[in-house]
């Protein structure tokens, strides 16, 4: 009963099941609640009552919030499955603050999303994600579908459109349809794909996985695809490096693949270069 009583529910018969469409039920689960925001978002109100979406310095002048995605993190779906490759270095501007942060948020057993931006505003609404998730799944008896989850996040930050989210996320799992992935940004864009790379170090990334993706790739395959296309892109963008993480999502949940600093990885391809000459 304490959840019921923290959450503001006053009744069980909130969580029956209907015949709704998933999203349509997602939403209808939220507003049960007698604040919408209450769980989605921080316990200050709706944003649109508290915030201005012009922010102003101490003399009247309107700011412009447009932070940089310094980072390199890539996720595309093959044959079998979804394989999710990232850096690990965090910077603010030139300087590094850390070359060790896990871009890989383990949202459930199924589920799993990257961080590309502020690294706190993705890993706090991914965090919220991940308990808005678990209530799904205690009220519907079932997962939640990563079509659900990506628009549970896409609707959440919507709220702080312009108010200085930087946010620029994948969201990749598996459910009943097999393997999803969307790419999910702080202006509200919500889009399904094939491939996606995002941060500053995504252009070098495309130009690998444009050269080296098809379907039909064996897991050692995309797995080496996915730890190369990164390791080029941290050899290219100051704003990207430190250690090179690799997931593979298939239909039994994710699995951590490696974990390998991108300095060995240049020596130990240099040297490959080096014998197939």
């Amino acid at each position: 009963m304490a959840l019921f009583e923290i959450c503001g529910i006053n009744s069980r018969s909130n969580f029956k099941s209907t015949e709704n469409d998933e999203l349509e039920g997602v939403m209808t689960s939220l507003n049960t609640i007698g604040n919408p925001c209450q769980l989605a978002l921080p316990p200050l109100g709706c944003p649109s009552n508290t915030y201005s979406k012009n922010p102003v310095d101490e003399n009247g002048r309107e700011m412009k919030i447009n932070y940089d995605h310094g980072t390199t993190t890539l996720g595309f779906k093959y044959q079998g499955g979804i394989v999710l490759a990232v850096d690990s270095r965090a910077t603010g501007g030139q300087y590094i603050g850390s070359g060790s942060v896990k871009k890989i948020i383990e949202i459930n057993d199924f589920l799993l999303g990257t961080m590309a931006g502020g690294a706190a505003d993705c890993t706090y609404w991914e965090r919220v994600l991940s308990k808005q998730c678990r209530l799904y799944e205690l009220r519907n008896k079932e997962r939640i579908s990563v079509a659900a989850a990506s628009k549970l996040l896409v609707n959440m930050v919507y709220n702080y459109k312009g108010m200085g989210l930087s946010m620029g996320v994948m969201i990749a799992g598996w459910d009943k349809k097999g393997p999803g992935l969307y790419y999910v940004d702080n202006d509200g864009t919500r889009t399904p794909g094939q491939v996606f790379s995002v941060g500053s170090g995504s252009l070098y990334a495309y130009g690998v996985l444009d050269s080296g993706y098809r379907n039909d790739l064996s897991d050692e395959e995309a797995y080496e695809l996915g730890r190369r296309a990164i390791y080029h892109a941290t050899y290219r963008d100051a704003s990207s490096g430190g250690i090179i993480r690799v997931y593979h999502i298939k239909s039994t949940g994710w699995v951590k693949i490696s974990e390998q600093d991108c300095t060995e990885l240049h020596y130990q391809y240099e040297e490959a270069e080096h014998k197939s000459k």
